[in-house]
């Protein structure tokens, strides 16, 4: 079960009971642990989770995912806490100074030991990911948290990933992004994003290459369907500070297309708008990270070892075929779509991917990308698979008996054939008795089938005619990580008419039998969560499974019915015949076909904040006076709210072109984007006493600022590295105890409010502008009699340590040893974007076009 569905003190006990799994001492022998849990005082009650299962041996041995003679050192790795990973943000300001840290520092001073008690690379950059931007720790998350001699590095990370300029994420997660091939251009559509890992690495691709104060023109759409995920990914994508962001809440496999039709009209909330440059949204490219049972994460979540059985990839199967469709329908002809997951199971893996390909034709190419990240340890897909179902082997659909038909379908074995011959077992009704204690015989919880009972009913699997093994399969033994599974799909036309790849609905009215497929507990949760408020637009229950995501903890994710019923058909016939129908009537792009739900393209969605455009001129032309914004800052249509009234607007969020051409289609099609976030947080309106009486009600808030910066001419200031340092470490300084006499009497003479302090930067030419370096400024308040800061603690102790760093290595380049911080005689300097000498060189000033 995922956190959702837990008390916070449930939730602290796993927390707590998947940290101590690797705590288990080397020796097993229960007569030598007794004495110990006396000693230590530990419960000896508790046992931590298994790290074997029968049936998941049985089963992959089945499936021949690694060779017989790896299979030991496949478990092995398995059995091994998963090294730590992270990845180093290229759209921070300090990246360059982290990764020289990580080079010349860390993997110098740390050393590490193997099991064996031989020495290894403490730390080391993934050579397959670009730049070095990609690290791995050999030493686990419990002894970074538990070493002494490791709490610099460990103080280095925590404090890095707050602040958003490193994140932790598994590596092999890293992966399917780059094989999206991103471009600055491009809209990309991440329809599984939570936790958001992935989501961040997207905007960093669209970022690249992107000159300070700019906006690219590309944007990218992440989705989740749980509100709670959406939160988080909300929390992670934040620290990106991006305008080319929106987060939105829909199940994947209904994600609106927002189709607008010849003789719609545009909503009054945004007036008259002439022809938009979007009529229908679509991507050139695509990351389908479905939700899957997760058994690639084994190393990280070892809870799944107790839980794990075949049934649960036999029943998403559906659902990650429907979603994978989905992406495809939205795809632009000539985009490129990534389907993954973090599972082994063919079922999961290669059985969507010939699924898809079988009801696309040759509208859609499986790409062989072997020669690109050529130092990534792949391998080909597989190309034969069987099907487990109730203890039972299936090589072939043609032997599924009848009454588990609506389980397992063709579309799960490798030729997806469902053929006209029926099985000898046709005729029964109910299933056999497999072996005399089959209910009764259970291995950590689970059942537990014995395999010489229940043999395959044919010799040998199907062999798939298409080519598979293009697909990516990351096994753990291959460069020490976890699981993974990547296909690259090309679209070459648009999907065909439906009719021609669907295969015949089967009686709706048989139910799904997944008993055998979900634990008591989860059968449980489903019954209680059938009562919630979550929006399900196939009008269908949704059940739930415990997703282990490789980008974070275990998560819940939200997983609709899986057979192919008549009514799947239908969704997936609308979902398709919306790219191929010239223009569909309004109201038949409203239903959801299987439960006969309208979308609801009202005003705004049930308690979702309405996004409306802010056009209070008045306020808005005193913040551009204010603050001397330049018309190279496009400020008409770009700025936003998520507040009705716009007498007591708090915050205004600004947006980049394309998330403004996305909006304005949204308006016109009836507002079918749920959206729980979008833009970019600029202003902030002041509330406390002096904030009221200043000229300006609004400041600039924190993650806005490096936009903004390059375009304000007013209210800012540049301060000696001394100075700035001191704003840090105090918080506040009265104008006269500035180092900076000249400094001082300057900040007095600014307007009240929001003022920005910049730090000064020696050797700088005259030719120089910020689109070369961008500099180091933090916003501040202009009080009566002082400056304050306006910088979140953390914020402060990464510029405390930059700039003492730049203060030191300026004082080792001076060989007189002179201070370098205190302003020398005759330091020239004025308010207001004019030039600032300091040692006779000229600062390039701010209103530089």
């Amino acid at each position: 079960m995922g956190g959702r569905g837990r008390s916070r003190t449930q939730r602290k006990h796993f927390r707590q009971s998947r940290e101590n799994v690797w705590k288990r001492p080397k020796s097993d022998d229960s007569t030598n642990a007794a004495p110990d849990d006396a000693n230590s005082g530990r419960d000896p009650s508790w046992e931590p989770f298994a790290t074997q299962n029968p049936a998941f041996d049985e089963y992959y041995k089945e499936q021949e995912i690694v060779p017989a003679e790896e299979w030991d050192t496949f478990i092995e790795y398995l059995r091994k806490p998963l090294p730590a990973a992270f990845r180093i943000n290229s759209s921070s300001q300090f990246y360059v100074d982290i990764r020289l840290q990580l080079e010349n520092d860390f993997m110098k001073s740390l050393q590490a030991e193997d099991a064996d008690g031989s020495e290894v690379e403490a730390i080391k950059p993934l050579l397959w990911y670009p730049d070095n931007l990609a690290w791995q720790s050999n030493f686990s998350r419990n002894q970074l948290r538990k070493n002494q001699t490791l709490e610099r590095f460990h103080e280095f990370l925590k404090l890095e990933n707050e602040i958003g300029n490193i994140t932790r994420q598994e590596a092999v997660s890293m992966v399917p992004p780059l094989f999206l091939d991103v471009c600055p251009d491009h809209f990309v559509l991440d329809m599984c994003a939570a936790p958001g890992s992935k989501t961040f690495q997207l905007l960093e691709m669209i970022y690249k290459l992107t000159e300070p104060g700019t906006l690219p023109s590309g944007m990218v759409i992440a989705n989740d369907l749980d509100v709670q995920r959406c939160n988080l990914l909300i929390h992670q994508t934040k620290r990106m500070c991006t305008a080319n962001l929106i987060v939105t809440n829909h199940e994947a496999q209904h994600f609106p297309s927002c189709h607008l039709h010849r003789n719609q009209h545009g909503d009054s909330q945004i007036g008259n708008i002439r022809e938009p440059s979007i009529r229908q949204l679509q991507f050139d490219r695509v990351l389908c990270d479905v939700p899957c049972s997760g058994d690639g994460t084994l190393r990280k979540a070892p809870d799944i070892w107790r839980k794990w059985n075949s049934g649960n990839g036999n029943g998403l199967h559906g659902l990650q075929v429907q979603i994978a469709m989905r992406g495809l329908a939205l795809l632009k002809v000539g985009g490129r779509m990534v389907y993954s997951t973090c599972s082994m199971n063919p079922v999961e893996n290669e059985a969507v991917v010939a699924e898809v390909l079988r009801r696309c034709g040759e509208s859609i190419e499986l790409v062989d990308v072997s020669t690109e990240l050529p130092h990534l340890a792949r391998r080909p897909g597989l190309k034969k698979w069987k099907v487990r179902d109730k203890g039972q082997w299936w090589a072939s659909y043609k032997d599924v008996p009848k009454y588990r038909r609506s389980v397992v379908t063709p579309g799960m074995f490798p030729s997806g054939k469902s053929h006209d011959e029926t099985s000898e077992l046709d005729h029964e009704t109910e299933p056999r008795q497999l072996c005399e204690n089959a209910d009764d015989n259970t291995e950590n919880g689970i059942p537990v089938v014995d395999g010489s009972v229940a043999p395959t009913n044919s010799l040998e699997a199907e062999v798939s005619p298409l080519p598979l093994e293009r697909c990516m399969r990351i096994v753990p033994h291959d460069q020490n990580s976890g699981a993974f599974f990547i296909a690259v799909l090309h679209k070459i036309s648009s999907l065909p008419a439906p009719a021609a790849t669907e295969k015949k609905p089967r009686n709706p009215s048989k139910e799904t039998d997944t008993s055998s497929t979900q634990p008591q507990e989860l059968m449980d949760k489903v019954k209680e969560d059938s009562t919630g408020d979550d929006i399900n637009l196939s009008g269908e229950k949704d059940t739930q499974i415990s997703e282990a995501n490789p980008d974070g903890d275990l998560l819940d994710t939200e997983m609709g019915e899986v057979s192919l019923d008549a009514n799947q058909n239908k969704v997936n016939e609308e979902n398709e015949k919306e790219e191929t129908r010239p223009s569909p009537d309004a109201k038949d792009d409203a239903k959801m076909v299987a439960g006969k739900r309208k979308l609801q393209i009202q005003g705004r969605w049930k308690g979702v904040d309405p996004v409306i455009f802010y056009k209070d001129e008045a306020v808005v032309g005193r913040i551009m006076e204010f603050y001397g914004i330049k018309e190279s800052l496009p400020f008409k249509g770009h700025l936003i709210t998520r507040n009705n009234d716009m007498n007591h607007v708090k915050r205004i969020y600004y947006i980049s072109n394309s998330v403004k051409e996305v909006l304005e289609l949204n308006f016109l099609a009836g507002q079918q984007l749920k959206i729980a976030s979008v833009g970019l947080k600029m202003f902030e309106r002041q509330t406390s006493k002096e904030g009221a009486s200043a000229p300006c009600l609004f400041r600039i808030s924190s993650e806005g600022l490096p936009l903004i910066l390059p375009h304000i001419t007013k209210q800012i200031l540049y301060a000696s590295a001394v100075d700035f340092k001191h704003l840090l470490q105090y918080k506040s300084i009265k104008f006269p105890d500035f180092v900076d006499p000249d400094f001082g009497q300057k900040a007095s003479e600014l307007m009240l409010g929001c003022c920005v302090i910049v730090l000064k930067r020696e050797g700088q030419a005259s030719s120089d502008s910020w689109e070369d370096v961008m500099p180091i400024a933090i916003g501040c308040w202009r009080g009566r009699t002082n400056i304050s800061v306006m910088v979140t603690a953390l914020d402060c102790q990464e510029l405390l340590e930059r700039v003492s760093t730049l203060m030191l290595t300026k004082e080792d380049s001076k060989p007189d040893g002179n201070n370098p911080s205190i302003p020398e005689a005759g330091e020239e300097g004025t308010v207001n974007g004019s030039d600032i000498k300091e040692d006779g060189t000229e600062i390039a000033p701010v209103t530089l076009d």
